[in-house]
């Protein structure tokens, strides 16, 4: 049950940030990404508003053997070179965030009022994240 209500609280942060911040507008995304055009910084407050409390957590949570909730703290690998996989996916994940003005978390958010679009990317996102898995079995059944 706590669980539940700290991801009910967490989400309703995240959303409502989304919704204070303006990046559910896919004008604002796209205006970051317009470097030599019409460019938009705003999305560097952001950036900075989210990475700056994460450093801090990791900085915590490193110390730590549990969450707060008690369940344990996955491990991590901090020397871990990127694979092919990594790369490639980060790469695709970045050019649909480009090209749409959207990624997941706000996608979530503009789907109730964002009209057509938001609700077309969510469907996309799904159908992509349906079909990757056998995608990717078949490429290595292949490449083996």
């Amino acid at each position: 049950m706590k669980r539940n209500i700290f991801a009910f609280v967490s989400g309703a942060m995240f959303g409502t940030g989304l919704l204070i911040s303006g990046m559910v507008d896919t004008t604002k995304v796209q205006g970051w990404l317009d470097v030599f055009g019409a460019w938009d910084p705003t999305l560097a407050f952001v950036l900075g508003g989210a990475i700056i409390p994460m450093a801090i957590a990791w900085r915590v949570a490193a110390r730590r053997r549990v969450a707060v909730l008690g369940n344990p703290l996955p491990l991590t690998n901090s020397t871990a070179n990127p694979d092919a996989n990594i790369v490639i996916g980060s790469l695709l994940f970045g050019m649909g965030w480009g090209l749409a003005g959207l990624c997941p978390g706000p996608a979530m958010a503009s789907a109730t009022f964002g009209g057509w679009g938001g609700l077309l990317f969510i469907v996309a996102m799904a159908v992509g994240m349906y079909v990757a898995p056998p995608i990717r079995q078949k490429i290595e059944t292949h490449s083996a």
